[in-house]
């Protein structure tokens, strides 16, 4: 009995984003060689899964979570933050925003190094990595030289290696997954590491407000600031000397058929070629779209949080620390919750256009509460927010990479985080503008209009699941090869 090769594991499928139709080169069929058991049948691609992958995993997660947690960290104390260098928010703002500024050009040349050396290059993930971590290393340090009140320039000297340290930290992502991921399991690595990114911004959020309080005694602020850039600088150094040691590009044997089936068409991938065939998909314009709508507004309010929260509540800077740390926490549950049901269900854009809906009537509640006066309030109703939209942002990465297989995941990704990154700036902007020009009222509602929309053309995607497509094909062929091989 003859069995036919799956179109997604075996076959080089010229089936692109685009809409093209599928063509694959015919396999003639053979008879099978006798198995013994433990063997892989004949007509299956050869999967392993290693231990290290796990390592790895907690080592990427480690330093995606030390990078987040710089970008959020002058922000949330942006009242002392101007009162020590004596500058304008605006300036503050841009603290946070100028990481989002230099990503977007450089997250290209990023995911094209990713998808040309990553995945067939012995070195170009280590390169890529180290590259990361190494000016993670050094912008801490930087920070570190910028303790003074003259010495505002230096603070914001290091962000413009920001991009490469972020944009490697996200690019990478994809580029890890073949060491880690379970066949059939392609969420959990890819949630892990988002939870540890929102970690990062987590403590962000709660460490700042602790370690420089907003003392009358500036001498009292500065020594604040010390304690914080030099433990940060310390935690940055350490995972850059672990990076060297232990960082690692692929694994030999991948770890699932639907990777396997990436591998063997690696010799004819183009990065111009995919972006062109992602930005002629109408689903995943779309997705871009509403990605970076969901992603720009939980920038905005995670930068502004300080000055939203203030404008109604004087004084209490620690207590915004919390509500952050609160928005996060939530979006970590909502996160792993989405991300179970998701892997169960596998119901991708039901879950998605549900999520975004609920961060939409979320941010209404929490936009019309703010100013009731009770701070539980403000805590339940952020913590709500932050359940769904920090929740959403691994669904939409999942949703992409379904919509959009077999093109790279890195360049898919890449494409999603420019998009938040330049929703990103605009919202920041704009609603900075409102909140401190027209009420905090408005500045809320800008928002909440915002997610409306990308709630709306959430909904108009059509969900085509490449991918799982292509791992059922492939989990069907080594299954019938093993009932023919008996």
């Amino acid at each position: 009995m003859a069995t036919e090769p799956a179109q997604g594991a075996r076959a080089k499928s010229t089936d692109r984003t685009g809409g093209g139709t599928s063509e694959s080169t015919p396999t003639k069929p053979t008879d099978p060689s006798p198995q013994t058991p433990g063997e892989e049948p004949e007509g299956s691609p050869r999967t392993k899964l290693y231990v290290r992958r796990w390592f790895m995993l907690l080592l990427f997660s480690s330093y995606s979570l030390s990078n987040n947690f710089q970008w959020i960290h002058y922000s949330v104390i942006s009242n002392i933050t101007v009162r020590y260098y004596r500058v304008s928010i605006l300036a503050v703002d841009w603290l946070s925003m100028v990481y989002m500024l230099t990503y977007i050009p450089l997250i290209f040349p990023t995911t094209w190094i990713l998808d040309r050396y990553g995945s067939r290059d012995r070195y170009g993930l280590r390169v890529v990595g180290l590259l990361g971590s190494s000016l993670n290393c050094i912008g801490a340090w930087l920070k570190v030289a910028g303790v003074g009140r003259e010495r505002f320039r230096s603070p914001c000297s290091p962000r413009p290696s920001a991009p490469w340290r972020r944009s490697s930290s996200s690019g990478c992502l994809p580029g890890l997954p073949p060491s880690v991921r379970d066949p059939g399991r392609c969420l959990p690595p890819r949630l892990l590491v988002s939870l540890a990114s929102q970690l990062g911004i987590a403590l962000g959020f709660l460490i700042p407000p602790v370690l420089v309080p907003n003392a009358a005694d500036i001498a009292v602020v500065e020594r604040g600031m010390d304690v914080m850039m030099f433990g940060t600088a310390g935690v940055t150094t350490l995972l850059f000397i672990l990076v060297i040691i232990f960082f690692r590009e692929k694994p030999p044997i991948p770890p699932s058929p639907a990777q396997a089936s990436i591998f063997e068409s690696e010799a004819e991938y183009s990065y111009i070629g995919s972006v062109k065939r992602l930005v002629k998909s109408v689903p995943f314009v779309l997705l871009i779209v509403t990605y970076g709508v969901n992603s720009g507004s939980f920038y905005a309010i995670s930068t502004l949080l300080n000055q939203v929260v203030l404008s109604k509540y004087p004084g209490e800077e620690v207590n915004v620390g919390r509500i952050g740390l609160t928005i996060v926490l939530t979006g970590l549950l909502g996160s792993v919750l989405c991300g179970i049901w998701l892997d169960r269900t596998r119901t991708y854009k039901g879950t998605t256009v549900v999520v975004y809906i609920l961060s939409f009537l979320c941010m209404t509640a929490f936009t019309f509460t703010l100013d009731l006066g009770y701070l539980a309030v403000v805590f339940a109703t952020a913590g709500a927010l932050g359940f769904f939209m920090t929740g959403y942002l691994p669904l939409g990465f999942e949703f992409a990479a379904e919509i959009t297989y077999p093109e790279s995941e890195g360049t898919s990704s890449g494409l999603l985080n420019a998009s938040a990154q330049t929703f990103g700036i605009a919202l920041t902007l704009f609603m900075g503008y409102l909140v401190n020009n027209v009420s905090t009222l408005a500045g809320s509602l800008c928002l909440c209009v915002t997610l409306f929309i990308g709630a709306i053309l959430t909904a108009l995607i059509k969900s085509d699941l490449k991918r799982l497509r292509a791992q059922q094909s492939g989990e069907n062929t080594n299954a019938e090869s093993k009932t023919t091989a008996l």
